[in-house]
């Protein structure tokens, strides 16, 4: 009996960690012509669907003390802009082509993805 309850409870754990980790996906926030991208514990919204060939505004403004996040930084596009707390900070991108791009804190521990439709 104590076999099946183990089991059971092996399946179950196995089911929360695949739902936790992988199970959930943010939606994509579409951005016309400009999106205000809080940074606190990481970048809201971290998905951000922009047009191509059209210029995008994204504003980003921090409001989290840590040192990692002082910079955004969206190599594909060479920029590289400080962040201080509390204010906003304004880029300006015209992506020529579709695709996914990634953009991340100075030290590429905290994550966010641009994608050109």
């Amino acid at each position: 009996m104590d076999k099946i309850i183990v089991s059971i409870v092996g399946v179950v754990f196995i089911g929360f960690i695949y739902w936790f980790f992988l199970g959930k996906r943010e939606k994509g926030v579409k951005a016309e012509r400009s999106i205000d991208v809080l940074v606190k514990g990481g970048y809201t919204p971290s998905k951000i669907i922009i047009p191509q060939n059209k210029t995008t505004t994204i504003n980003f403004t921090r409001e989290d003390s840590n040192s990692c996040l002082e910079e955004v930084v969206l190599s594909d596009f060479k920029i590289r802009k400080y962040l201080p707390i509390n204010k906003t900070v304004s880029i300006q991108i015209n992506p020529s082509k579709k695709g996914d791009f990634n953009f991340s804190c100075g030290m590429g521990m905290f994550h966010g993805n641009l994608i050109v439709e």
